[in-house]
Order: C-alpha cells, then structure tokens, then sequence
C-alpha cells in the first residue's frame, strides 16, 4: 500500500470500555510503524446519524419530493452538503485504511455508526451507479471491522445460537463496503471480552496490536468478481449462466450472498482468500 493515511471511525459511548483501549491500542500500533492516524470518536463529536433535509445548504433541487440520495449528490457537486458531512469526507478522501471500531448491538453496528455509513457515503462519493463493487469508488483503499460480541465464538458459529457469523458479517462487508469498491480486509472479532480474564483481554489487545504492524501486507477477504454477473437489466444484474453452470457439482455456494442454494463457504467472510 502506497499511502499509510489510516482512519479510525470509533463507535463506543464509554471512554474506560474495552473498545476504547482497542482503539487506543491501534493508534499506537499504526503511528508505531509509520501511518498518519485520525479517529472519528462518535459519540464524542455528538455525531448526528440521523438523514434529513438539513443535510444540504439552500433549498432542495424538487422540495415537494425530497430524494434524499439525488438531493445530497447534487449538493455535493455544488458543494452545499453540511459541514459536519464534508468534515467526514475529507477524512475518507485521505485514508487509505480505513478501521471501523464498535461493539457488535442486535448483530449490527452501533446505530451512530450506522447513520454516520448513511449520511457520509453519499452517492456521488462513495458510489455512483455505474461505480459499484469491483469498480467502485473506494477500490484503491482498505476497510476493516474490528468489533466486540457479547457472546462466545461458539455461539456465531454455523451451530450456534445466534448463528453464523459470516452471515452477520455480509451486509456490512459486502453491502456497504465492498459496494463502495473497499478492499475488505478479515475482520477482528473479539469474543466475549467482557466474559474474559484481564490476561485474555490484555492478549486480545497485544494481538490486535500485532496485526496491525503488518496490515499493509494482508489480502481481502473474497468477493465474487462483478465480471462473473451480466450486469444488465435484461441480464437482472444475475451470476452468468455459465458461471453457475461451473458451479453444478460443488458442495459449497460461490459467497454467502450468492450460494446458489447450497452450502456456504466456511468463514467467507471472517478469512481472507490466502
């Protein structure tokens, strides 16, 4: 990786949590070995994750129908998009890695991480219909989720209770990042640290720290390639006939998206394909 601008989009209202000494732990790790570091802490900018029209300065191109993703594309262009959302996209413009820290709530992000993804990746900048996946607008750089569980590992297994991780994972790796063209990384799940020794939790972090020295070196997790779709409308933006046709006699689907009713890969989306 050519760049070493990283950002960390923090997501976790306590400054003593756990998450807190993880993102603190990956500024040094980062800053340690070279890269520029800025963090979005959420919670303490008071970051307002809620969309409205007050996300643009002046009045609206069609005020009796607000299209939200048209409205911000064209402030944008014009550059009348609010501040607090310009502010944010600078920090992405520079970043060629990008962290995103929080504890996994109701199998999902924090909801202020959540509206931070909404309003900030407006459609003109982190995607535009004809830049999406492989040749999205984010292609050149790097994403990862580092996140927290309240549960075991056991449990966000294929077995377990809450179910198969790497199906949580999808929506957010391959729906929101990986759409925008983020080359995703694994991503860092800690199990249960609040269930855990203070020697487990510490070795988390001397992990996670670890990691971090090296990421530059690490691959994506995999993703169907968009030139396996005939990515048409009369094509319905499907796998290629051909594509699945190859597929017929595998035990396993192509991803968890697109499994083609059979099994899904074994950790698709929590490993990379090296």
């Amino acid at each position: 990786m050519a760049g070493k601008n990283a950002l960390i989009v923090f997501a976790h209202q306590e400054k003593t949590s756990f998450n807190s000494a993880l993102k603190d732990a990956a500024v040094e790790s980062l800053k340690k070995t070279g890269w520029d570091v800025t963090v979005s802490d959420l919670y303490e900018m008071m970051f307002n994750p809620v969309l409205s029209r007050d996300d643009i300065i002046g009045n609206p191109k069609n005020p009796n129908h607000f299209n939200y993703a048209f409205e911000t594309m064209e402030a944008l262009e014009e550059g009348r998009l609010s501040k607090d959302i310009i502010a944010e996209q600078n920090k992405l413009r520079s970043a060629d890695l990008v962290i995103f820290q929080f504890p996994l709530y109701w199998l999902g992000m924090p909801a202020i991480m959540k509206g931070w993804l909404e309003r900030v990746f407006t459609q003109g900048f982190a995607y535009t219909l004809q830049n999406i996946y492989d040749n999205g607008l984010f292609k050149n750089k790097k994403a990862l989720l580092s996140l927290t569980t309240g549960g075991s590992s056991t449990m966000y297994s294929p077995q377990g209770i809450n179910g198969d991780i790497n199906v949580m994972l999808w929506p957010l790796q391959s729906g929101i990042l990986h759409f925008c063209g983020f080359q995703v990384l694994s991503p860092q799940i800690f199990w249960s640290p609040e269930g855990s020794s203070n020697k487990a939790r510490t070795k988390m972090i001397e992990l996670w720290k670890a990691r971090l020295e090296n990421i530059s070196q690490e691959d994506p997790v995999h993703f169907v390639p968009t030139a396996m779709f005939d990515m048409s409308a009369k094509g319905g933006f499907q796998l290629k006939k051909e594509v699945q046709k190859s597929n017929t006699n595998e035990h396993y689907g192509l991803s968890v998206g697109q499994h083609l009713g059979k099994g899904i890969p074994p950790n698709n989306q929590y490993r990379s394909e090296k």
